[in-house]
């Protein structure tokens, strides 16, 4: 298999600098991740990390939001962010000679945004009418629903839009002090991955850069413990949105890969155990999968399914009759086979754009702090056994282990019937 060349480079400040080329394409993926997230808020400011995710987009010292726009537009480029309960994303994606600018507009708002006050009070408005685009999507809000049904007032299951209480009361001077805490060298992994040069990267960083100074003090918080705990919101819907999931494992455990597997196996795809039975079987739903999420102390494996409200409680029965299979019988070695087969598939096919190169560099710095050759990852995948799998099939798919959240119209007593 052929292999991927990446550098890395520690700024005299602490920040990292990743780099992948990729000879064959056009084009540059640049990422500013900052190690800070939904997570990582009090209370009082929760939705904070996503709101200057969209405040630092509003204009700095030398660009009105609109030239910024205007910037990245007339070299043909794209320019957005993300949030997740663990990191915040600034990032572009341009042709190679406009690196240099792409660069530059990176650095400028993410040092030398305004964060005006009028917009803020604007953005708030904005962000409001986000969170409520969410509860009007119930196969949307569930999920949120899930964490907290299974980790409680932890903040790592807060919701990483906030709630409109707290985003409405978010003030200048919250915003700095956030950014004064986490927003250090330390916590920055600029990623970039396509048309590049290392060299050059770097020495645009360090001058993009300079004056970026400080470190971090912050103490993470204790990982959240789990409950089997059942919650169910009664809303007049067509369909009954439903999740059903467990405790997994953090980012970075050595069982990884053999989740991953069970993952694929269970709900992963349209050839997983749970899309046969229930819907290609049954025809009971039209949205069924499995997913994992994980953080760095925690993680979920979660079945959702969408289906009528008359056939929940044969949904469910069915999820945990699949579950328990899977827990209870020898894994088929070909079916392991299979699994480690998709799984690579899916690797190298979603590494053939930049973008997606740029995510896994930033990503596996932030949870490994080095980068894993796709050799290895391959590797790991390859190397798990039945005995692996079968072990970590027994110790997550307990039925007991099950935490429940619904959106619909039906109750409590009927789903659990």
């Amino acid at each position: 298999m052929a292999r991927f060349s990446y550098n890395r480079q520690v700024l005299p400040s602490g920040m990292v600098v990743l780099s992948e080329q990729m000879p064959a394409v056009k084009s540059v993926s640049i990422g500013v991740w900052v190690k800070v997230g939904s997570r990582d808020e009090a209370g009082d400011v929760a939705g904070i990390s996503h709101f200057i995710e969209h405040m630092l987009f509003k204009g700095t010292e030398q660009r009105s939001a609109q030239e910024i726009a205007r910037a990245i537009d007339a070299i043909g480029g794209t320019h957005d962010a993300s949030t997740s309960r663990e990191g915040t994303c600034f990032f572009a994606k341009v042709l190679g000679e406009h690196l240099p600018l792409g660069i530059d507009i990176l650095a400028d708002t993410f040092l030398h945004s305004r964060l005006d006050p009028k917009d803020i009070e604007r953005e708030q408005q904005v962000v409001l009418q986000e969170i409520k685009m969410v509860e009007d999507t119930p196969d949307d809000l569930v999920h949120d629903l899930f964490a907290e049904a299974i980790w409680g007032d932890h903040p790592v299951a807060r919701p990483i839009l906030g709630r409109k209480e707290t985003v409405c009361l978010i003030t200048q001077d919250d915003i700095r002090r956030h950014m004064d805490r986490f927003y250090r060298p330390d916590r920055t992994v600029i990623a970039a991955a396509g048309d590049l040069d290392h060299e050059q990267l770097v020495d645009l960083v360090a001058r993009a850069f300079d004056g970026f100074e400080g470190r971090t003090v912050h103490a993470d918080p204790p990982p959240p413990s789990s409950s089997a705990a059942v919650r169910v919101e009664e809303r007049d819907t067509a369909q009954l949105h439903l999740c059903l999931g467990m405790d997994a494992l953090p980012y970075a455990h050595q069982d990884r890969y053999a989740l991953y597997l069970l993952n694929a196996m269970l709900g992963g795809s349209m050839s997983s155990r749970l899309f046969q039975e229930i819907r290609e079987k049954r025809g009971l739903a039209y949205s069924i999968y499995s997913y994992q999420a994980a953080y760095r102390d925690c993680g979920l494996l979660v079945i959702y399914a969408g289906t009528s409200p008359e056939s929940s409680g044969q949904v469910v029965d069915l999820i945990r009759a699949e579950c328990a299979r899977m827990r209870n019988q020898p894994v088929d070695p070909s079916d392991l086979q299979q699994a480690k087969d998709q799984l690579k598939g899916n690797l190298l096919l979603g590494l053939e754009g930049t973008s997606s190169r740029m995510t896994r560099l930033a990503k596996s710095e932030i949870y490994f702090d080095r980068t894993y050759d796709l050799d290895e990852i391959i590797a790991g995948i390859d190397a798990v056994s039945t005995d692996q799998f079968e072990s970590l099939t027994r110790r997550l798919l307990r039925d007991e282990s099950f935490a429940i959240t619904s959106i619909g119209p039906v109750p409590q007593a009927a789903l659990l019937s």
